[in-house]
């Protein structure tokens, strides 16, 4: 608080004689510049006259043992990396300009050393992500420095989330990444293997296999759940290149659908069924219909032609939502917690090696919200 000295005298006509009336009060938003401090932990030392036995208080717990860093700097580190999206080595710079010379490499030691302390914690968020009846997972592209070709690889980041807020639940939102160094169809499978229910994705056929009735039993142990954000992109692109009155009606009678899950969104699971079963089966039939006529007046070659068929071929998987009021009809849980992740990749470029793209995963399950 600044507090201004009231005048001596009147400004107007020189009169000492001034009694106060009250304040007016302005607040001002401004910004006070973070800074390091050195916190010294002073240890008695103190010795038994009658044993000679010295004894001392114990050196409080720290991240690193025998390290600098305190937990606020080292929590500082990793939100400016994983959350803020700023390398190591521009941190580096930054603090310089501070007067505190931290190396590169010595906060890469911290963040390692974090990495592997946190780990328990990364598993425990997995398996409570994975031990919901409904999951939503998808994946991206993560430039990986390959130093024997001096270039980058592509590496795989993965995520699976658990958000049953869109039914009413009070189970608490989670996200859970994987690192891979490749998309191999295992891959998909070592992730999801805890899950048991209902599988949100795109159409990778990696994710899709894990649909594929037990051959033994028979048992289908994920249930697919497809994408009307991932099934109208053809259709929209089409439209905004094309201007097609065709495509236009086709997006219009999505959007009706879309307009349902707006106006329940929230709502439990037994009010969503039946809105969805009185509301969305109709408009789902209409929409079917105007897509088989669609297809069949259209270039079978053409874009649109090519966008319906991925509608009516993943047709089952699309409409099983409105069988179930803890479905969704999309799968942007998982299209959100993986967008900051290609936003940062224009920060820091690439992760230095499969190592790093690990630990990147274990402080995203940490810090970045799902959702």
């Amino acid at each position: 608080m600044v507090k201004h000295l009231a005048a001596c005298a009147c400004p107007a006509c020189g009169s000492a004689g001034l009694r106060k009336i009250g304040d007016d009060e302005r607040e001002v938003l401004e910004y006070v510049p973070s800074h390091f401090k050195v916190i010294v932990h002073v240890r008695p030392k103190m010795s038994c006259r009658d044993c000679d036995t010295i004894s001392q208080p114990p050196m409080p717990s720290l991240p690193i043992e025998r390290g600098r860093p305190g937990p606020a700097l080292i929590a500082r580190v990793l939100v400016a990396k994983y959350c803020d999206h700023s390398p190591l080595h521009r941190q580096s710079e930054i603090y310089a300009r501070e007067g505190v010379d931290l190396s590169r490499q010595t906060m890469a030691d911290w963040v390692g050393r974090v990495a592997w302390l946190v780990g328990p914690v990364v598993e425990g968020i997995g398996d409570y992500a994975r031990a919901g009846p409904t999951f939503h997972a998808d994946d991206t592209t993560v430039p990986v420095l390959d130093p024997g070709r001096g270039q980058t690889r592509t590496g795989r980041l993965w995520v699976v989330v658990r958000d049953e807020s869109a039914w009413g639940s009070s189970a608490p939102r989670a996200a859970y990444y994987q690192y891979s160094p490749d998309r191999k169809g295992e891959r998909a499978a070592a992730l999801l293997k805890p899950c048991k229910g209902f599988l949100h994705a795109d159409a990778y056929a990696g994710l899709e296999k894990l649909s594929d009735p037990n051959p033994i039993t028979g048992e289908i142990r994920l249930v697919q759940i497809s994408c009307w954000s991932h099934a109208r992109r053809g259709i929209f692109e089409e439209h905004a290149r094309t201007k097609s009155p065709a495509a236009s009606a086709l997006l219009e009678r999505i959007g009706e659908i879309f307009g349902v899950e707006r106006e329940i969104n929230g709502q439990s699971a037994e009010l969503r069924l039946a809105a969805r079963q009185t509301r969305s089966v109709p408009l789902l039939a209409a929409l079917k219909a105007n897509t088989e006529a669609v297809l069949g007046r259209v270039s079978r070659k053409g874009e649109l032609a090519i966008a319906i068929r991925y509608c009516l071929n993943r047709w089952n998987a699309l409409t099983r939502f409105v069988d179930d009021g803890r479905l969704e009809m999309t799968n942007n849980a998982a299209e959100r917690a993986i967008r900051p992740l290609t936003l940062g990749r224009r920060n820091w470029t690439f992760v230095g090696s499969d190592t790093g793209g690990d630990r990147a995963a274990v402080f995203f399950t940490i810090i970045r919200p799902a959702g």
